[in-house]
């Protein structure tokens, strides 16, 4: 462990915290009083059910002591305090190990794959395709037809990887999957077919940052989830629904240049990924040294 921080540095670090989160949560906030949505910020609070208030909490994370006193004290679920000092309680990790572990081989596996580039995020399609409008979910309208998302479909195929974008597809969909592993996304068979260039998998390093947000230094967390939002704008220029009232410009997958577009910058998220990945693989291993 090195040495504790100061009163003054942790609490600077804290506030530093606090002001670049609530920069990302202010305008959650500000819609929700006036009863309006938005596509993408929106998501970040509602499929990761995770509030502006729990992302503004700041922890150290493991390996980090912090100097305590009356006047600077440290009270956070999770964290021991002495009479001088105060870091993360190993039975925390002692209790999720399991979790821990099984995370940590995910996170290793993926980090250990070839990306695959040629999705062209054709998930958000497949959730529609062949599907009568009064199921479609989304409260937004479509701008292109169903014809032309059944057409792109069968031209193009899917090849999804990630089971949380796969368990939505339509029924007529989900058998004409066919990805590099030829296997269909299961929970049970994450750790062998999840892989660098999904979307998903970047995102979900945001949850898995929430999961054990007492291990995980504040500026992690809202890299991750910085990363997961533009990955999600990314998922929304992309997808058959047209989302310029709210600002977002549509790439257009039906087309080869707009193929191109979305593939260069689902690169860029990509390897933004790989170094939050393997600072939460870090953050896992350093947990080994941790015991009651």
């Amino acid at each position: 462990m090195n040495r504790p921080l100061t009163p003054q540095q942790w609490r600077a670090a804290q506030s530093e915290h606090q002001l670049r989160a609530k920069t990302l949560t202010q305008a959650r906030r500000e819609r929700r009083q006036r009863g309006e949505r938005e596509p993408v910020d929106d998501f970040m609070f509602e499929y990761y059910p995770y509030t502006p208030t729990k992302l503004e909490t700041w922890y150290p994370g493991v390996g980090v002591s912090l100097e305590v006193d009356q006047e600077h004290t440290f009270d956070m679920p999770n964290y021991l305090s002495g009479s001088t000092q105060c870091s993360l309680d190993p039975a925390y990790v002692d209790k999720h190990r399991a979790r821990i572990d099984s995370t940590l081989e995910l996170l290793r596996n993926t980090s250990g794959r070839e990306g695959t580039f040629n999705c062209f995020g054709l998930h958000e399609w497949a959730m529609l395709y062949k599907q009568d409008d009064s199921e479609i979910r989304h409260l937004d309208p479509l701008r292109v037809s169903q014809s032309e998302i059944a057409g792109l479909v069968e031209e193009v195929g899917l090849r999804c990887t990630h089971i949380d974008a796969f368990r939505f597809f339509t029924e007529a969909a989900a058998p004409q999957n066919a990805n590099r592993f030829n296997l269909v996304p299961t929970r049970e068979n994450q750790k062998f077919v999840e892989q660098p260039g999904c979307l998903h998998a970047n995102m979900d390093l945001y949850k898995h940052c929430m999961w054990f947000q007492p291990m995980i230094t504040g500026a992690l967390v809202l890299d991750c989830f910085v990363l997961a939002r533009d990955a999600r704008t990314l998922d929304m220029q992309a997808s058959p629904y047209d989302l310029l009232a709210y600002g977002y410009e549509p790439i257009r997958i039906e087309e080869g240049a707009g193929r191109a577009t979305y593939v260069a910058r689902q690169r860029l998220i990509s390897q933004r990924s790989d170094q939050l990945r393997n600072q939460l693989i870090s953050v896992f291993e350093s947990t080994r040294a941790l015991s009651t």
